[in-house]
């Protein structure tokens, strides 16, 4: 998928898609193939994120990585692909790519912790102006924490990227200026992909890179995000 509309903005450097929006999630996993890097080493977290795997072509040389033990993952399997004993880490049928090798849990997770990865997509409910990640549990009581190996992957990939919805059902942004739920790790996020907006996050705060849908200076106005940052 190829995002090619024209672009006029009122804050520099920010490209405005004005002419469609907000994303599907599927629109924004072609998004996030787009800017993975050519060659890299990328891991998927559960949900939203797997999508991507569907939109890598072959010849950008992206290898995925899967947490249950498999380096070299391509798209989601479907129809006679259908192999029930080879899955990505959220059980999610999937398909091998030539070459693809498969390993111990331990090992994979060696792999995310000793800094292996080039990238890593994860899904959040939170993500503060300078890169603190919230995605395992909202701190509710009838909520279920399930952290798997985000924490690992956070402190291990060398880019962490998040691919969420920018907003809550109620409206509010989940780009904030504190994460309110507990974090999953302080200052690892470079960069948001959702439905509204690509968004990157630092030690400088919170840069609108483009917008779908919105133009550029009402979304800053929305997340309170400083058009003038970056």
């Amino acid at each position: 998928m190829t995002m090619t509309s024209p672009a006029t903005t009122q804050i520099p450097s920010v490209v405005e898609h004005l002419d469609r929006g907000p994303l599907s999630m599927d629109e924004v996993a072609g998004v996030i193939a787009r800017d993975m890097p050519a060659g890299a080493y990328a891991n998927l977290g559960i949900g939203h994120p797997t999508k991507v795997a569907d939109h890598l072509p072959a010849e950008r040389g992206v290898v995925l990585h899967t947490e249950n033990g498999m380096l070299g993952m391509g798209p989601r399997a479907v129809g006679d692909q259908v192999d029930p004993d080879l899955t990505n880490a959220g059980k999610v049928p999937v398909t091998a790519l030539p070459g693809a090798a498969y390993f111990h849990h331990a090992d994979s997770f060696a792999m995310m912790r000793g800094g292996h990865l080039d990238v890593c997509v994860l899904g959040a409910y939170q993500v503060s102006v300078r890169g603190d990640l919230a995605n395992w549990h909202t701190g509710g009581p009838d909520d279920i924490p399930a952290v798997g190996g985000a924490m690992d992957l956070a402190i291990g990939a060398k880019q962490v990227w998040v691919m969420m919805t920018l907003f809550t059902k109620t409206g509010e942004p989940k780009i904030v200026a504190e994460c309110s739920y507990p974090l999953t790790g302080v200052g690892c996020v470079s960069r948001v992909y959702s439905d509204h907006a690509v968004i990157e996050v630092g030690p400088d705060g919170a840069r609108l890179r483009e917008t779908w849908g919105v133009p550029a200076v009402e979304l800053a106005q929305r997340l309170g995000i400083d058009p003038a940052a970056g």
